[in-house]
């Protein structure tokens, strides 16, 4: 029996495998479904940098063939997972939302991909990013506007912000993002879905990212049990990373609805140093820390010992940048994001000394201040984002945006909760906790010690089985 197309949808992965084990779906079906959808959606929200309809459709034919002889690669064969554009899919271009990027296909695997296709996994396509995933928004000189399906006027923010918006309108179950001063919360949280980076070393990743040990890879996803899935999947060992934790992968799935009763939860709406937050995300997070209460966790409202570290992962950004566009002449560098020309120019004058000193001593002193912290807490809450999505092709939100006069010179001054964490290099979630008064996703972080990522994936479950988030209705502007 086939599924009516409009409800494949709806279906999460879990529900996707038992219905290809049962035979009243297959994976061609599916891959059809989600291929046109993303294809029709891209007038719209433009969430895909490519689309390789007879490739994945081969993909997606190699898993029925699986299924009918009874040998599936794993329980979620056949279910769709994007691609962000600064991952290798052997046979496809690897663009990284520029211009001027090497169009060649590129003839390898990055490690994530390789375990996708091993657990059978049909690759829709690559989704679109912010040049060189430099910011956390969703234009790029490449592909233009990615807009957010929520309210098309606004960002879907970035750096994966593609996959966060096939996410929120469930083209595939799995997306793949990666996170390097918040790249995966940021777009998770303003499109109403759910996403985490694991402690740094858990996901392998080659080549490695010229942020170096800022940059986390891993999922997006409309359900927390979808994430920890992909998560389980893409935590398997790969030699090529000499960083990464070449042991195998836990089931992080295994206790993920165990609730929260008696986890010890800090509760931070500003981490001590946040100046600026929009009330209705404040009330949000309130409630949200009362939510846990209610569960039966020990919520205290307690800010960690932290200086602000996001002149830390500036440093080690600027300098990244400088590297990644080294090999780029003047011509070319006219053709680029001129915010992301004057970080790599700034990184240019910057002294290898004082690398060094942000990446060993000033992020070790960040580190250590967290690990007594996290001595008398399992985990912290925080606001994922200071304010709903931002309007769309600005760098900066306008004046008076979110009731603050201004925000700031630099695009993490409207994003002071998710760098801290790749500075530390903790697991940290965003999981939907509510909307605000223009119907934009607001998003909850919950941060972890290193690896504890099942404790975080734990947290984020019962909170989303306790308060199920919105979904998004019908990419619109507003009236």
């Amino acid at each position: 029996m086939t599924v009516h197309a409009t409800a494949i949808s709806d279906l999460d992965a879990f529900a996707l495998g038992e219905a290809f084990r049962k035979r009243r779906l297959s994976p061609v079906e599916v891959a059809k479904d989600a291929l046109d959808r993303a294809e029709a959606s891209q007038s719209t929200v433009n969430a895909f940098a490519l689309i390789d309809r007879e490739r994945t459709l081969g993909w997606a034919r190699e898993s029925e063939a699986r299924w009918a002889k009874g040998e599936p690669l794993g329980p979620f064969d056949g279910v769709g997972v994007t691609i962000k554009d600064n991952m290798a899919v052997e046979g496809w271009p690897s663009m990284k939302g520029s211009k001027v990027a090497p169009a060649a296909p590129v003839t390898f695997d990055a490690p994530v991909t390789a375990r996708c296709k091993e657990a059978g996994l049909v690759i829709l396509g690559t989704t679109t990013m912010p040049e060189f995933g430099w910011i956390g928004l969703s234009t790029s000189p490449l592909t233009g506007h990615t807009r957010n399906p929520w309210n098309l006027d606004r960002t879907a923010g970035g750096s994966t912000s593609g996959g966060a918006v096939a996410a929120a309108l469930g083209i595939g179950r799995f997306h793949l993002g990666s996170d390097g001063l918040g790249s995966i919360r940021i777009p998770a949280a303003f499109c109403g879905v759910s996403g985490i980076k694991a402690t740094y070393g858990r996901v392998p990743a080659y080549p490695i990212s010229v942020m170096g040990e800022l940059a986390h890879l891993g999922p997006i996803a409309r359900d927390v049990r979808e994430v920890a899935a992909l998560l389980t999947i893409l935590s398997g060992p790969d030699a090529r990373d000499p960083m990464a934790w070449n042991t195998p992968a836990p089931d992080y799935g295994v206790g993920i609805n165990d609730g929260v009763r008696g986890l010890r939860i800090a509760y931070s709406p500003r981490l001590g140093f946040v100046k600026k937050l929009d009330p209705q995300v404040e009330r949000a997070v309130a409630a949200a820390a009362a939510t846990f209460a209610a569960m039966g966790a020990i919520v205290e409202e307690v800010d960690p010992p932290l200086e602000d570290p996001a002149p830390i992962a500036w440093d080690i950004w600027n300098a990244g940048a400088a590297l990644a566009l080294s090999a780029f002449t003047p011509e070319q560098r006219r053709q680029m994001d001129p915010g992301l020309v004057a970080c790599a120019e700034t990184g240019s004058r910057f002294p290898a000394s004082a690398l060094i000193d942000a990446l060993l001593y000033r992020r070790t002193k960040a580190v250590i201040a967290m690990a007594g912290f996290f001595e008398r807490y399992d985990l912290m809450i925080t606001p994922t984002m200071p304010t709903g999505a931002i309007p769309l092709g600005a760098d900066l939100p306008p004046p008076g945006f979110a009731g603050q006069s201004e925000w700031g010179p630099l695009w993490t001054d409207w994003c002071p909760y998710t760098p801290p964490f790749n500075v530390t290099q903790q697991p940290a979630g965003t999981v939907p906790c509510g909307l605000d008064g223009d119907g934009l996703p607001i998003g909850l972080q919950i941060v972890g010690w290193k690896r504890q990522e099942a404790t975080v994936l734990r947290a984020m479950r019962a909170f989303e089985s306790e308060r199920p988030p919105a979904r998004v209705p019908m990419p619109h502007r507003p009236a």
